[in-house]
């Protein structure tokens, strides 16, 4: 086995990632689970992925949550 095997991120991009948590959970839920400003007031798509890309705390919260849920849905 591979390490990317392992790797519950690869080939997923971050808009995928967040369009997913976003249907699975809906904004005011993901604002709820990762307390950031872009979840709660307007959210959109892309003021998400344009504070994701430059915030590398978040995205790291986003991509934690995107694997628990990919597991949990297992």
């Amino acid at each position: 086995m591979t390490q990317t095997s392992h790797n519950h991120l690869h080939g997923v991009t971050l808009e995928a990632m967040l369009t997913e948590l976003v249907a699975h959970y809906g904004w005011e839920g993901l604002g709820q689970r990762i307390d950031i400003r872009c979840f709660k007031s307007d959210p959109s798509i892309k003021s998400s992925l344009n504070f994701l890309r430059k915030t590398e705390w978040a995205r790291e919260k986003v991509e934690a949550l995107y694997v628990g849920m990919r597991r949990a849905m297992k």
